[in-house]
């Protein structure tokens, strides 16, 4: 990602900063012992993150700082939007999917998206421990990465918070729906 493509302008990098540390600022439960100075100082010297944060802020999944990885030196970044996020619905889960379907074509698939904005979808273990720091996607679900097993025999799993519970379910990878997107995590 060392096209000029994956850059910001420096106006538009100032506006994201400000955008993140105003949700950093706002939501401190997601991200104990985490100061705002380290994580822009990692953030400015990785542009190429920075836009891939524009896009998942673009596309409306509100990224915030989760967590922290002691061993890589990494900020760990989610989609907090209360819903999956408006711009990455209507998908399929991935390539193969999109190209199975012969009629009613999605958009895209998840998995292109993803992979377009320099981000991967949450798995399984990552979007419950999302669900530790709110109520996420209680009227709309979310892809997860799918194990290949379950991928290899044509299915895909999607989660979402119903009852005070995640629920975890199964569907065609080729299926889409209005309520379903994808959630994403970056480490910056």
């Amino acid at each position: 990602m060392n096209n000029q493509k994956y850059k910001l302008s420096l106006e538009q990098q100032e506006s994201l900063l400000s955008i993140l540390e105003a949700r950093f600022e706002n939501n401190k439960h997601r991200h104990k012992n985490i100061e705002w100075e380290k994580v822009e100082s990692k953030l400015k010297a990785n542009p190429e993150k920075l836009w891939s944060l524009d896009e998942m802020e673009r596309t409306e999944g509100e990224p915030d700082v989760v967590g922290y990885d002691e061993k890589t030196n990494e900020y760990i970044f989610y989609d907090c939007a209360a819903e999956s996020p408006k711009g990455r619905r209507s998908i399929c889960y991935d390539h193969e999917a999109l190209e199975k379907r012969k009629e009613n074509k999605p958009k895209d698939s998840a998995i292109n998206m993803a992979s377009e904005m320099g981000i991967q979808i949450l798995n399984e273990d990552e979007y419950r421990e999302l669900q530790k720091l709110g109520k996420f996607d209680t009227k709309t679900s979310s892809w997860i990465l799918t194990p290949a097993n379950i991928r290899k025999l044509g299915g895909a799993i999607f989660s979402d918070f119903r009852y005070d519970t995640v629920f975890v379910y199964h569907n065609g990878a080729d299926s889409y729906y209005a309520a379903r997107g994808f959630r994403g995590s970056l480490r910056v």
